[in-house]
């Protein structure tokens, strides 16, 4: 039987995974397992990502902040090309939504109202009466999310790390102070860290290790691609609803990617869309622009993962030496990525950043545990 040593085992290769493998390889040698012929085959490879600044509770909106240098200025050589391209975010407010688009200009950092007429001026044909107000984020960027899940695996790989492909795992136990998890052909892989990225199957990798489960809820976020016909949208905002039940936003320049915002709970699978996400996408979208849909030309959908408080979960569980946690990244893996692997690798080497001392107590994963006592 193959058995190979590390000093940190990283289960699961999507964003996460890779990610806190780049980081701590820069001080251990490191292991990545995968179960899928492909790395970021799930959630990483199905996203379409945006650095938003005023996104998701306080870990993220920390965790964001902390990744824009990274994004802004990647290591040499870290991808061939930048790997941001400003995005500006609209956000429309419906007369039952005024209110709700009051809140985030109050609590939010770079937002401010703009009249109606100045989205219109941006290319959107925005339909006369949907909207009673709108706000922009200017300081917003979409992401090459295919190049930097590239660059971490290839840093992570670059300093002596290891990935395993097709290497699910089938068994996962701890003996003489070391994690090891075999893989379904038989390899075992032992280190004295394991860190726990394995995105919707988070919690079913906790309980092969003999852990009780987090609570991690899976969800179904659907997409689609159109054609917008006459308009030319490569420049345009992403623009959705203050109640973020839908959005739109340029793809492959002159396409439209169209999604209903949706949050089905489902169990951790190959998800799939379904045909009533894309007529709700498609019908959201044209109450507020006046684009005709005469052809889907490409849908799909993705899983985003949540713990019950919808933070993030990053952090040695306090009941299982070496163990660490790095799940629950919802819609927030990709624009936090650079921070929370610097997280991961300051937690298991025992020097946290200083700028991210704030973050831990917030993405400590013992607070379920604390809640269930």
């Amino acid at each position: 039987m193959d058995t190979q040593e590390f000093d940190v085992l990283v289960i699961g290769a999507g964003i996460a995974g890779a990610t806190a493998a780049a980081h701590c390889a820069a001080t251990s040698r490191v292991a990545l397992m995968e179960a899928e012929e492909t790395a970021g085959y799930h959630s990483t490879g199905r996203s379409a990502a945006i650095w938003i600044q005023n996104y998701g509770p306080a870990d993220v909106r920390r965790l964001s902040a902390a990744s824009r240098a990274f994004f802004a200025a990647p290591p040499q050589g870290f991808a061939p090309a930048p790997l941001l391209a400003q995005r500006p975010v609209v956000t429309l407010a419906p007369p039952d939504q005024a209110e709700a688009l009051h809140a985030m200009l109050a609590a939010g950092q770079g937002l401010e109202e703009i009249p109606l007429s100045a989205i219109s001026a941006m290319g959107p044909p925005l339909r006369p009466g949907y909207a009673v107000a709108a706000a922009i984020e200017r300081d917003a960027f979409d992401i090459d999310v295919a190049a930097l899940h590239a660059g971490f695996l290839k840093t992570a790989r670059a300093a002596g790390g290891a990935l395993a492909l097709r290497a699910r795992a089938g068994r996962i136990w701890r003996a003489g102070g070391l994690w090891h998890a075999e893989a379904r052909d038989g390899a075992i892989f032992r280190a004295p860290v394991l860190v726990n990225a394995a995105g919707a199957w988070g919690d079913e990798v906790a309980v092969l290790a003999g852990l009780p489960p987090l609570g991690l809820q899976p969800k179904r976020r659907t997409a689609l691609i159109i054609d917008p016909g006459q308009h030319d949208c490569s420049f345009w905002p992403l623009i959705g609803d203050a109640a973020h039940s839908w959005y739109v936003r340029p793809e492959a320049r002159r396409k439209l990617m169209v999604s209903p915002a949706d949050e089905t709970d489902m169990p951790p699978h190959d998800v799939q869309p379904e045909e009533i996400d894309i007529a709700i996408a498609i019908d959201r979208m044209q109450q507020a622009l006046d684009i005709p849909v005469h052809r889907v030309e490409h849908r799909w959908a993705g899983l985003r993962s949540f713990t019950p408080d919808r933070s993030l979960a990053i952090g040695f569980d306090a009941q299982a030496p070496g163990f660490c946690w790095m799940i629950g990244q919802g819609g927030y893996g990709i624009q936090t990525a650079p921070a929370a692997g610097r997280l991961v690798a300051g937690l298991v080497a025992g020097a946290v950043a200083e700028d991210l001392l704030p973050v831990v107590p917030l993405v400590d994963p013992n607070r379920f545990a604390k809640v269930a006592a």
